[in-house]
């Protein structure tokens, strides 16, 4: 593996930044760190990236966002406002996909890289440690949308998934449901999955509610975990009366399986989704579901880094509220 900045601060015994200042010639060292650095970097066979160094620059008015390949649409509604808004203050935008699970993330970034753009959003990636020293190596503004890292140097704007995914379960509880299922997270997804299972999890305990693990499914919040998780409850002949899920297109799954068996939504079985993405209220019956402002998300999140490109300000991260959007497809038990 390549090293990186990081590795060159650690064996030098200096700040991630001061090895980019000393590595890009800015100044504010002193000439025994410059050497240290300079030796370091050689002896771990550092590679200084010009092209992305060539984006501070010159300015291109271009904005790049990288997003993930998943089979879930609520995308659209974030690129549409980020879209808008970059168009609004003179910038242009190029979108990549950086694969499925961000397999691509480091030819994205090399892609942005090229194209010299001023700034970068990314959507919905988990940014590991390598990635997050690529992004910060490109020495540009960028800003993370629906997604988050443990650094307070990554801003990011997105919905407390936990508090939201509590209060969708809270809905159905309320609603005397007593025996609530969970599908279409991904245990292993960090940013979206283990907070909305958690949050699921701390609303039953906070109702005295048995948690009973065999009623999450997991899955990859696409229609087909919706559909794979109820025909695992009709074959567990599991006594739920109602199901969160983990997204609207799930939630969309599992109703087509019930169609298929003869179950109705909401008289046999309640659904609360999540997203409120454009299929939450197309679908038979209209989908409850916890709503994430997707357009202001993408709007905000522009804004904020055309700010940051013009006036060299640190961009803040925000956790923006969600809301509870009731339609049709939960009955309250008597």
């Amino acid at each position: 593996m390549a090293a990186t900045i990081k590795d060159i601060g650690r064996v030098a015994g200096v700040s991630t930044a001061t090895v980019s200042r000393v590595i890009n010639n800015l100044g504010g060292y002193n000439e025994e760190t410059e050497k240290k650095v300079m030796a370091v970097a050689k002896a771990l066979g550092y590679r200084k990236n010009e092209s992305a160094r060539s984006l501070v620059q010159k300015s291109t008015n271009t904005i790049g966002v990288i997003m993930p390949d998943v089979a879930t649409t609520f995308y659209g509604d974030i690129i549409n406002g980020l879209e808008d808004a970059s168009y609004e203050n003179g910038y242009s935008v190029i979108l990549t996909h950086a694969g499925i699970n961000g397999c691509r993330i480091h030819e994205s970034l090399n892609l942005m890289g090229e194209r010299r753009v001023d700034g970068i959003i990314i959507v919905s990636v988990e940014l590991h440690e390598a990635e997050i020293e690529a992004l910060m190596s490109l020495d540009i503004p960028f800003i993370l949308l629906s997604t988050k890292t443990n650094r307070e140097d990554t801003p990011y704007i997105k919905v407390d998934d936990f508090s939201a995914a509590y209060t969708a379960v809270n809905y159905l509880i309320e609603n005397n449901h007593r025996v609530i299922g969970m599908a279409g997270a991904n245990p292993d997804d960090p940013i979206a999955g283990t907070p909305r299972i958690n949050g699921y999890i701390q609303a039953l305990i906070d109702h005295e509610i048995k948690v009973d693990l065999n009623l999450i499914k997991a899955g990859d919040f696409s229609f087909e975990s919706g559909k794979k998780a109820m025909q695992e409850f009709i074959k567990d002949q599991a006594p739920i009366t109602a199901v969160f899920c983990a997204s609207d297109e799930t939630g969309l799954g599992i109703i087509s399986i019930c169609f298929e068996n003869g179950i109705s939504v909401p008289n046999d079985i309640s659904l609360v989704g999540y997203d409120n993405s454009t299929v939450s209220y197309m679908s038979i019956p209209p989908l409850t579901t916890v709503a994430q402002p997707f357009y202001k998300m993408g709007s905000e999140g522009c804004l904020k880094l055309i700010g940051s490109i013009q006036n060299k300000t640190k961009i803040d991260s925000i956790v923006i509220p969600h809301e509870l959007v009731i339609r049709q497809s939960v009955k309250k038990l008597s």
